[in-house]
């Protein structure tokens, strides 16, 4: 069974204050889920997975609910995902993952940031071999056994377990599926009666690529950018 052991470059990884962009990405995840599943989080595992990723965040009640009742109106905007490949300088490799309604605005934006900070936007499948598409869930570790977690899990898709933090160094306790058997292992958990911290899709690169200060710095600033465009829900690097 692997091991996950993340570790933060604190120094490194300087955000600008990002909490409306979260709470926008969440929206957006909150209407596709709607669209596809409905407004229940009942009857609709993936609503409920973002639920709990808008708590996490802090996100308003009411902003919350708000968001899915336009998600639930019939002008609601329609948002496709779409992702793109390429490299940031230094060989680092970059997955943009994107929430939109204009493919044309979306790409123009996107190759704009890679060609502003010397990086190359590929074409489909030019780094995603570098990296597996897994369901990540974060726990509390507080109170779990992981051993006896880790044996239960087993059977219902877990691949790797370890340690981790969070945004703010907390301890948090990892979980990775192959994301085929993403459901699967969140009815697992919920079974347990445990609730996530956060349970999404990423994409994890198979290696990392460690890289001096001041290089990778110069690949942060282009994550930096690229994270505060409206159409960009998340970016995964394989920068160690």
């Amino acid at each position: 069974m692997g091991r996950i052991f993340e570790t933060r470059k604190a120094t490194m990884m300087a955000r600008w204050n990002k909490m409306a962009k979260v709470f926008t990405r969440i929206s957006k995840d909150i209407a596709i889920a709607v669209k596809a599943g409905g407004p229940s989080p009942d009857t609709n595992s993936t609503l409920r997975r973002v639920l709990q990723n808008a708590r996490a965040a802090n996100m308003p009640k009411d902003k919350v609910e708000a968001a899915i009742k336009r998600a639930s109106g019939k002008d609601t905007t329609q948002y496709d995902i779409v992702l793109y490949e390429g490299y940031a300088p230094h060989g680092i490799a970059l997955i943009v993952e994107t929430a939109t309604d204009n493919v044309v605005r979306t790409v123009a934006n996107v190759r704009a940031c890679f060609n502003k900070h010397s990086g190359n936007l590929g074409s489909t499948g030019s780094v995603a071999y570098m990296f597996k598409h897994m369901g990540v869930f974060r726990l509390n570790p507080e109170g779990i056994n992981q051993e006896e977690l880790e044996l239960e899990l087993i059977d219902h898709g877990l691949e790797e377990m370890g340690e981790g933090t969070g945004e703010k160094g907390e301890k948090q306790l990892i979980i990775r599926c192959a994301f085929a058997d993403f459901g699967k292992l969140q009815h697992a958990i919920e079974e347990k009666g445990l609730t996530p911290v956060s349970a999404d899709s990423e994409y994890i690169a198979e290696n990392l690529i460690e890289l001096p200060e001041e290089k990778a710095t110069e690949v942060l600033e282009l994550v930096d950018m690229l994270e505060q465009d409206d159409d960009v829900q998340r970016v995964f690097h394989n920068l160690g």
